[in-house]
């Protein structure tokens, strides 16, 4: 016997079977019912079940959460710090605005992180960890906003994101840090002391005895300060002494920890070797069951992600990740790979565990962090790479024609990307604002109405010289408008005369905070040199370039560029750097777009320079607060 099963369906169970009797024989008769998703893949589709057989229309993709995840989709469970009530739920711990700022150049405005704070808490991660609120005073700041705002925006849910600070292991950090998240509803204090033989005589220069003492007594001071939610990280954890690991986490837990954090700090650790870590300490831990394990991988081999996802098989209930992958040295374990490979993976790996991530805010946050960061994502990254569901080979091409489900184990759809060859409307100069606003939607975006003001005109500038507008041109329309820093200069009007029979000149004109014209010429051995030693005259800030790249959006001589530049104030901006405590000095990226390349570059150069200048003008601000305080 068949059924049709059309349009919305129920929400549990996934599959039942029930036998149903007619006048002349036992028929076995099947019911398919799909988790209620919002915007499922196939909204009004037909799916036939014939003898417990089914068949979909080979336009269908079952998305992975369906097709190979017999999990319903689950609520997210109460947040109590130290227990989770459901013991196949995992936290999702994102340190994007802390370990993935850490990254060369991605050094972020105090505007940047609230807007993907933001964002974090649309994706639904559990815990944002904001800074490290002890670097410098623009990053306490930045904390303190994150906590004030993002930290007590509760959802109809009752969903509001713990607002994390990180700590050295002494009571100045602890202190600063509590300062900074105790304004959030639900606030942490994460410390941490390097346990490892190499890390305790080379950086600490202290004995076993001594760190422990240290762990528990600065855990201890964390509680004292009302801090209810405290988390401890033995740094180097995957190159520790185990019986010495189990000692100092036993110690912290009696001292009021609520989660302990294992971090392969140099990414040394084989996804066997870390699993087996977190099951020691697991099995042999005294007090482990009062509290949550939590994983930390970097990913100087490429097993960050494979690390997480054993650690999560063998007991933790926290994962630490950030946006793309991003941090310090070859980065952390990417949220996006961590998240899609549990909701795409099967039950008998990894039994039925699951998250509260929104994965249709995914593409959006990749976005931002790459826009605002500066850091590039190459094409073939996993889930969010330009070619992640790109199809080039011949035999490829044939089985995505046949059934998307050949070579597709998940729809784009699912992290909130849609296809341009699929979306129903083409934009052009004939183009209102209704239909750009709608696609800006589709693609992801809420833009406010004089965002979407500016960008209507900005989308019209190019449409007038382009035949039709593409996601990827408004994508880089959205991160050149939208996803700048305050505008200290604005960028207004470009002149330049080069060639090879003289010195290139550019004449630029920038506007200041105060509506003030500026502008000036100067010379250089290039059109780019020459406009970017005209915006120095302007600005009167000694600047250093140490990154340049240029890219084009699309294909063809109509395409939009795209400039990434990184600086450094020659002036230095110094703050303290996490783990090694040690004094450096931050760099500024800066993206622009534009169908002229060196009216690109300059918008870049002109956006890296208002975050160096927004950046010294809050520290100065701080710096006299604290004076008059």
């Amino acid at each position: 016997m068949a059924t049709v099963f059309r349009g919305h369906v129920p929400s549990s169970p996934i599959v039942s079977s029930i036998s149903s009797l007619n006048s002349n024989n036992h028929s076995s008769h099947t019911l398919l019912y799909f988790p209620q998703i919002s915007n499922p893949t196939f909204p009004s589709s037909s799916a036939i079940i014939t003898n417990s057989k089914v068949s979909f229309p080979k336009s269908t993709i079952i998305a992975c959460s369906q097709s190979q995840n017999n999990t319903p989709s689950r609520r997210r469970p109460e947040y109590i710090p130290s227990h989770i009530p459901d013991p196949n739920y995992v936290r999702i711990f994102d340190t994007t605005l802390r370990d993935g700022e850490q990254s060369p150049g991605a050094s972020m405005t105090s505007k940047e992180k609230i807007d993907i704070a933001r964002q974090l808490a649309k994706l639904g991660v559990d815990i944002i960890e904001a800074g490290f609120p002890a670097a410098s005073k623009d990053d306490f700041e930045a904390v303190k906003m994150i906590a004030k705002e993002v930290g007590n925006a509760v959802d109809d849910d009752g969903y509001v994101p713990v607002i994390c600070g990180l700590s050295r292991c002494n009571e100045k950090d602890i202190s600063t840090a509590w300062e900074a998240v105790k304004h959030a509803k639900r606030p942490r204090i994460h410390t941490f002391i390097a346990t490892s033989a190499i890390h305790m005589e080379y950086k600490l220069k202290k004995t076993k005895e001594q760190v422990i003492e240290i762990a528990r007594n600065m855990v201890k001071f964390a509680r004292s300060l009302g801090c209810d939610d405290v988390e401890f990280s033995p740094e180097d954890a995957g190159r520790s002494d185990r019986e010495f690991l189990y000692q100092i986490l036993g110690e912290v837990i009696k001292a009021g920890a609520t989660t302990l954090n294992i971090p392969d700090t140099v990414g040394i650790n084989m996804p066997s070797e870390f699993g087996k870590l977190i099951a020691d300490i697991k099995a042999n831990t005294p007090g482990i069951e009062n509290v949550i394990i939590s994983t930390h991988c970097q990913n100087d081999l490429g097993l960050s992600t494979a690390n997480t996802l054993e650690g999560a098989r063998a007991g933790a209930r926290q994962l630490e990740v950030t946006i793309n992958g991003i941090g310090e040295r070859a980065g952390n374990a990417s949220l996006e790979e961590v998240v899609m490979a549990l909701k795409c993976g099967k039950d008998h790996v990894y039994g039925g565990l699951y998250t509260g991530i929104n994965t249709r805010h995914i593409y959006l946050t990749s976005k931002m962090v790459e826009e605002y960061t500066g850091l590039q994502l190459q094409p073939h990254k996993a889930i969010v790479g330009a070619n992640a569901f790109a199809h080039e080979s011949g035999i490829h091409q044939d089985g995505m024609l046949k059934h998307k489900g050949t070579y597709e184990i998940m729809a784009p759809e699912d992290i909130g990307f849609e296809r341009s060859d699929e979306a129903g409307i083409v934009l052009g100069k004939l183009s209102g604002r209704h239909a750009l606003k709608r696609r800006l939607e589709e693609l992801g975006y809420e833009l406010k109405e004089d965002q979407v003001e500016n960008m209507f005109w900005r989308f019209k500038a190019v449409a007038e010289q382009k035949k039709r507008i593409t996601d990827a041109d408004l994508r880089a329309l959205v991160s050149d408008e939208i996803f700048q820093a305050e505008p200290i200069w604005k960028f207004e009007a470009l002149q330049v005369t080069c060639g090879t029979l003289g010195l290139s000149t550019a004449t630029v004109k920038l506007i200041d905070a105060d509506g003030q014209a500026h502008v000036a010429c100067s010379v250089g051995t290039g059109p780019v040199d020459s406009a970017y030693k005209a915006v120095d005259l302007i600005i009167k800030e000694p600047v250093a370039l140490l990154e340049y790249s240029l890219n084009a959006v699309t294909e063809g001589i109509d395409a939009i560029a795209t400039t990434r530049v990184v600086i450094r104030g020659k002036a230095r901006h110094p703050s303290t750097h996490a783990l090694t405590g040690e004094t450096v000095y931050r760099t500024f990226s800066g993206t622009g777009a534009s169908m002229d390349v060196v009216v690109s570059s300059v918008k870049a150069y002109v956006s890296a320079v208002n975050k160096m200048l927004d950046f010294s003008e809050k520290s100065i601000s701080a710096e006299r607060t604290k004076v008059a305080v």
